[in-house]
């Protein structure tokens, strides 16, 4: 799984050397596994009832959010110091509603370019069944220090 030796914005999360990100903390993100000599990683999310919508279910945007915070962790767990890759575009297509509670999301990296990247995922309920998919490009850039 993890290799202390990693670092950069990922792992520096991991490890403890840095904060998580408020967006992660909010969504309830937690590492179940990585493997980023292969692009793949797959996160937990915890949807609390303040994510629902009037019918009950978990709302859209929230599994959006969790599924751009399962694509982009698997790229970014690939890179090394210095670099980061926002994305630039997120399709989402939802399935079945999703209930709070534990929701598990799976993602890869499909193809690395230099720059540009592709990514695809899933957010699974209990039932291990996918609740929506996603597929996603992001942009690897330099991290301005300062």
């Amino acid at each position: 799984m993890e290799t202390p030796t990693r670092e950069g914005p990922f792992w520096d999360v991991m490890a403890g050397r840095a904060a998580p990100p408020p967006a992660a903390t909010t969504l309830g993100w937690e590492l179940l596994h990585v493997d980023p000599d292969q692009g793949t990683i797959e996160v937990a999310f915890t949807a609390g009832e303040s994510f629902t919508n009037p019918m009950g279910v978990v709302q859209g945007g929230f599994l959006a959010a969790m599924l751009d915070d399962t694509l982009g962790p698997a790229l970014v767990a690939t890179l090394p110091p210095g670099q980061f890759a926002p994305t630039l575009d997120l399709h989402v297509q939802f399935l079945r509603p999703a209930r709070p509670g534990r929701l598990v999301g799976r993602g890869r990296v499909v193809r690395r370019g230099r720059q540009v990247c592709f990514m695809s995922g899933e957010l699974l309920a209990p039932d291990g069944e996918p609740v929506a998919v996603a597929t996603a490009t992001a942009y690897i850039q330099t991290i301005e220090q300062g």
